[in-house]
């Protein structure tokens, strides 16, 4: 799902009732018939258990509380952006990417091939369906799941068997609370909101967050000729474009202490004494921050170049903005045009499943440890919130399917 949630959704009609009279109350009841999951969620990680549910004939319902599938990468998503893991390791089930793409694929190419994915499976989500509800009802044996209808305003209710978190890791956007920042006299928008840095040319622009969209949000910036600082408030691995790519297969023979210690190394090799300039390296591992706290290395594809030629300032955590002026920890201030924060986002899991026990810790999160994250309790399941990016997307849902199957 998008990480918005205040958008206008395009008027859509859907098969299934709303809950009121009882001739809807019937149609509602067809539908349980004919569907034994819902799976809530239609960006890859939806479309992808989608397409395995599809390949085995397992009929369900797939909601969205946007007007598209994939919303978070077709509306909210950077221009220069491209996959940060070569195309192998993001193939979403039963569909490789076209052999003339290239290894890195950029934002337009992974449209078009998700466009092609729910073509080729006939995946058609029901849209502006926002999830309110959904409880596991231990009279019947089945899961309520209530949804506003944007256009209307009105629930539906959907029961099935089973149900499947697809909501993915980025599902709301998040901003902190930054004492002052409602009297700042420039632009202040979330990095889903930014698109290239065309109109901040000659402007001066803070970049809030060290991960990968603050730092290519902040390449971008430079390179359009924006006066760029980015707020690093702890440490961060930095790795060349590769390094990713060259540790997913190092684990398949190697511990994962074993590969984080080469790829810091390698990162020492390429990078030098990164301190210097504001960026410290952590003391624990890669691959080990992003299992257990779901803190992605940073892959450099020119950043660390401007970072070290001046062309783009690293500052401390801020403290406070007064005007225009931004203060940060240590006394510095500077004045700023424009305020960029690329500060993540939180999943809102929470707000709706009554039923976290079953599976998900309160952040969102699984409970259960590889490899049976993807599996909870009466039929709970969840695809795409392991920390494995599509990769870990597109096994989850395989395994998610076949379980399924094998229950039916």
């Amino acid at each position: 799902m998008s990480p918005l949630t205040n958008i206008t959704i395009a008027k859509l009609s859907h098969p299934l009732s709303i809950i009121s009279p009882k001739p809807q109350r019937q149609k509602m009841i067809e539908q349980e018939a004919v569907a034994a999951a819902v799976v809530v969620g239609a960006g890859p990680s939806g479309l992808a258990m989608s397409a395995c549910l599809k390949t085995l004939s397992i009929p369900h319902v797939l909601l969205e509380r946007e007007d598209c599938f994939a919303s978070l990468w077709k509306k909210y998503a950077y221009d220069r952006l491209h996959l940060h893991l070569r195309k192998r390791f993001c193939e979403l089930p039963h569909m490789h990417f076209p052999p003339d793409y290239p290894e890195y694929v950029p934002k337009a190419q992974f449209l078009r091939y998700l466009d092609d994915y729910a073509a080729r499976f006939g995946i058609e989500p029901a849209y502006g369906r926002s999830v309110e509800s959904a409880a596991y009802d231990e009279g019947d044996g089945k899961w309520r799941v209530n949804a506003r209808v944007a256009d209307s305003g009105e629930v539906e209710e959907y029961r099935c068997r089973f149900l499947v978190v697809a909501t993915g890791e980025t599902s709301d956007a998040f901003v902190p609370e930054v004492e002052g920042i409602e009297g700042f006299g420039g632009k202040v928008i979330h990095s889903t909101g930014y698109k290239n840095g065309k109109e901040f040319e000659n402007s001066r622009v803070l970049v809030v967050g060290s991960g990968n969209s603050g730092m290519e949000i902040a390449l971008d910036l430079a390179n359009h000729g924006a006066r760029t600082s980015v707020v690093v408030r702890s440490p961060v691995h930095v790795l060349p474009k590769g390094a990713a790519n060259l540790g997913l297969v190092l684990l398949k023979y190697l511990s994962l202490p074993m590969v984080d210690s080469l790829l810091v190394l390698l990162s020492k090799l390429v990078y030098g004494d990164m301190s210097k300039y504001g960026l410290r390296r952590p003391s624990e591992g890669p691959f080990l921050m992003k299992v257990k706290y779901g803190k992605y290395p940073f892959i450099d594809v020119g950043t660390c170049q401007k970072i070290k030629s001046g062309e783009i300032q690293l500052l401390p955590a801020l403290k406070r903005v007064e005007g225009n002026v931004v203060e940060f920890e240590g006394g510095k201030s500077h004045p700023f045009d424009a305020v960029v924060f690329c500060t993540g986002f939180k999943r809102s899991t929470h707000k709706w499943l009554k039923a976290h026990d079953y599976l998900l810790n309160e952040d969102g999160i699984p409970k259960p440890s590889s490899p049976n994250h993807w599996k909870g309790e009466k039929g709970l399941y969840c695809v795409g919130l392991s920390r494995r990016g599509f990769y870990g997307a597109a096994s989850d849902a395989q395994n998610v399917a076949d379980d399924i199957k094998a229950q039916l």
